[in-house]
C-alpha cells in the first residue's frame, strides 16, 4: 500500500502507548503505509505482540522500547536510543494516558491527580519536548520538517463530571500542541491534536456486553449509529505522518461518528 498519498516509507514513527488501542491503531494506519514504526510502553508481552502486528502490516521496520513516559529521564534515554537505532525521528504520538474512573471530584483523591497528569500531561509534554528537540537539529542541519501529534478527546470541549483529571490532561495538552505548532513552524515541523470521539479498546475490558451497553446509549446520538475502534483511527494517523498533512498545523482534528454535530 505504500507509495500512495499517505506514504510514510523512510518516515520513523514513535508511538507511546503503541502497544494496544488507540495507540496501536496510529501506529498501524504508518505502517501499512510503508513506515518505520517505534512502540514507547511499559508492558513487554503486550508490545511484543504489536510488534508482529506493525510487520505484518508492512511496516518498514520496527522496534519496542520499555519507557515510562513520567519519567523525564526514561523519555530522553529513550529518543537517544530511538536515533541510535534510527538516526531520525519524522513524527511523534503523544498517546499514553489512562481512563477516567472517577464519578465525582470529591471521590477522586489528590494523588489520583497528581499519579494522573504525571502520564497524561506532563510525561506528553517530555515526549513532545524531546521530539521536537530531535526534529529542530535534523532542520538545522538543512533537512526541515516533522510532524507531532497529541491524543484529545471530546473533553476538550464537554464537561465530565468527575472526570477533570482526563479533561485537564487534554486540554493541557492541547494548548502545549498550539504552542508548537507556532514555535516550530519556521522549521516546517506540525502539531496538531486528534479529538477521538468514544472508541471501544482493551483498556474496557473483553466483556462484550459493555460495548453492547454503551451502544444502546451513545449509539442513538451519533449520527453514524456505531461507536469509534482503533482501526478507525489508522487514516488519520497515516495522514499526519505523510507528507499529504505539510500545510496543516495548530489544529484539533475530531472524529467522532458526528457525535458533536448531533441535533
Amino acid at each position: 500500500m505504500a507509495n500512495g498519498l499517505f506514504d510514510c516509507t523512510g518516515k520513523v514513527t514513535m508511538v507511546t502507548g503503541g502497544n494496544g488501542g488507540l495507540g496501536l491503531g496510529f501506529a498501524m494506519g504508518c505502517a501499512k503505509m510503508g513506515g518505520d514504526i517505534v512502540i514507547w510502553a511499559r508492558n513487554e508481552e503486550k508490545s511484543a505482540a504489536a510488534k508482529v502486528k506493525l510487520e505484518e502490516a508492512g511496516a518498514g521496520r520496527v522496534l519496542a522500547y520499555t519507557v515510562d513516559v513520567s519519567s523525564e529521564e526514561q523519555v530522553i534515554a529513550g529518543f537517544e536510543q530511538l536515533m541510535q537505532d534510527f538516526g531520525r525521528i519524522d513524527c511523534v504520538f503523544a498517546n499514553s494516558g489512562g481512563p477516567p474512573i472517577y464519578d465525582s471530584v470529591f471521590d477522586m483523591p489528590t494523588a489520583a491527580w497528581h499519579e494522573f497528569q504525571a502520564v497524561a500531561l506532563h510525561g506528553a509534554f517530555f515526549t513532545l519536548r524531546e521530539g521536537a528537540r530531535h526534529m529542530v537539529a535534523r532542520s538545522e542541519a538543512g533537512e526541515l520538517g516533522g510532524s507531532l501529534v497529541a491524543c484529545g478527546s471530546l473533553s476538550l470541549f464537554q464537561g465530565l463530571a468527575g472526570k477533570m483529571n482526563y479533561a485537564s490532561s487534554k486540554a493541557g495538552v492541547a494548548a502545549t500542541i498550539r504552542c508548537l505548532a507556532v514555535e516550530l513552524g519556521k522549521f516546517n515541523i506540525r502539531a496538531n491534536v486528534i479529538a477521538p470521539g468514544l472508541v471501544i479498546t482493551p483498556m474496557m475490558g473483553d466483556d462484550p456486553n459493555v460495548e453492547k451497553g454503551l451502544l444502546g446509549i451513545y449509539g442513538p446520538q451519533t449520527p453514524l449509529e456505531r461507536l469509534g475502534h482503533p482501526e478507525g483511527y489508522e487514516g488519520i494517523g497515516a495522514y499526519l505522518c505523510s507528507d499529504a498533512s505539510s500545510f496543516m498545523t495548530g489544529e484539533t482534528v475530531i472524529i467522532d461518528g458526528g457525535y458533536m454535530i448531533r441535533p
